[in-house]
């Protein structure tokens, strides 16, 4: 059951990331005019994340069920239910699969309307989720700064990597010559912003280190502190991939042609590979104690 969590825990995160990054795409960074067109390409990753981070919030709900009361024949017991839904966890929960069920709502909605409700349930959905986890484990001030640094580094991370899948459609548009000029600039916009959404994964990333393992850092010798330098390892390979594609790779898009522009989406698929692979570890050392 404890694998399950874990596993539940990155498909919920990687659905989010992925709905709120795409809508963010529709409702921020394309061309007006664009935007039409733009949003039956990422249709089909927003039905899918929308679903996904419905279906894995249930699931969620239903293990941590299991997980506290120790026996899944009290799936079918109300009382255990209510139990759940009293603790802290669960009135967190309760409001992460409201949101969720919105956004599932917004997918019946048109237009720019339709990808500005997916991005606001996705980011509602990601600001529930820093009140869960290490990050609600103090009281006082820390109580208060501590989920709003995660809030903000689950959505910057967001919209950093899981803007990465949708930037791989928008290469495949660019292809086509009279959607060429908006499909390069929605993704220099999305570099642009980039710049800042992964500047502020970083700080925050850093400052949730420090309020979880104390300052100064002792590292302990623990399974949590080994994970999280793993993370830190596969996040500071993103970064160096992300710098390459952009300083490295765009500027002779216009010179050397399709080759390197097939360079440049290999780098982001490693990329995106990279991000998998920190959000199963985080997946898992999100569980653990630091101690």
């Amino acid at each position: 059951m404890e694998t399950l969590w874990v596993s539940l825990r990155g498909l919920h995160f990687a659905a989010l990331m992925l709905l709120t990054a795409s809508a963010g795409y529709s409702a921020l960074l394309a061309p007006a005019r664009y935007r039409p067109r733009l949003a039956i390409g990422l249709n089909p990753l927003l039905q899918l994340s929308a679903w996904l981070a419905l279906l894995s919030a249930l699931a969620m709900l239903a293990c941590q069920n299991v997980l506290m009361s120790g026996d899944s024949a009290n799936l079918a017991e109300g009382a255990i239910w209510l139990a759940v839904l009293g603790t802290r966890f669960g009135v967190v929960w309760q409001w992460e699969m409201l949101f969720s069920v919105l956004a599932v709502a917004g997918l019946w909605l048109n237009g720019r309307l339709r990808a500005q409700t997916l991005l606001l349930t996705g980011v509602l959905q990601l600001a529930s989720l820093a009140f869960t986890g290490h990050a609600a484990m103090h009281e006082g001030w820390p109580g208060l700064l501590h989920p709003f640094n995660q809030a903000l580094h689950l959505i910057a991370a967001a919209f950093w990597a899981g803007g990465l899948l949708p930037l791989l459609l928008l290469m495949r548009e660019a292809r086509q010559i009279e959607r060429r000029t908006d499909a390069i600039r929605t993704m220099m916009r999305f570099s642009r912003y980039g710049h800042l959404a992964v500047a502020l994964t970083l700080l925050t990333g850093a400052i949730n280190s420090l309020m979880i393992l104390g300052w100064p850092l002792t590292w302990p010798d623990s399974p949590y502190v080994i994970l999280l330098l793993c993370k830190v390892l596969l996040v500071a390979l993103m970064v160096l991939v992300a710098l390459i594609n952009r300083y490295w790779l765009v500027p002779r898009f216009r010179l050397a042609g399709s080759g390197t522009q097939q360079k440049f989406i290999r780098m982001t698929q490693l990329e995106l590979l990279l991000a998998c692979g920190v959000v199963g570890l985080v997946s898992v050392f999100a569980t653990l104690s630091p101690a």
